[in-house]
């Protein structure tokens, strides 16, 4: 099954805020799911990768000072820091996952949620706003 691809203007600003944070602290394989179709209790997943317990909780901590300077948006909850394997961070609309590599390919959400249209959001490495997109979140 291939998915859908949507445009970024279907994404709320925190969304694409969260996926310029993770990508600041070089996040891997970063993914963006709508499931507002399928999923009644969030819109949509950002998924993705690092290459250490360290690097999780880094990404992690990102995100979360990012929404909360720029937006002034907190969590609502907040799991999985301690063990930083798998760190999930509950914005209601959102939830931003955070895996080690070993636990993202053996919880394969992408493959769980196959049928969710791929949102194509654009961001900066360098964390500066462009009409050009230097970097887009990739499919899985």
């Amino acid at each position: 099954m291939t998915q859908l691809k949507q445009k970024a203007t279907e994404a709320p600003e925190h969304l694409e805020a969260a996926v310029a944070a993770a990508a600041d602290k070089k996040a891997e394989r970063i993914v963006v799911l709508d499931v507002s179709q399928t999923l009644a209790i969030t819109d949509h997943f950002l998924i993705c990768s690092a290459n250490s317990e360290r690097q999780v909780h880094t990404i992690a901590d990102n995100v979360e000072r990012r929404l909360r300077e720029e937006w002034d948006v907190k969590p609502l909850r907040r799991e999985g820091h301690r063990e930083s394997r798998w760190v999930i961070l509950d914005y209601v609309d959102f939830l931003v996952h955070v895996f080690h590599h070993e636990e993202r390919d053996y919880y394969d959400l992408e493959r769980l949620w196959a049928d969710a249209p791929v949102l194509e959001l654009h961001h900066r490495e360098d964390g500066s706003d462009s009409d050009e997109p230097a970097a887009t979140a990739e499919a899985p």
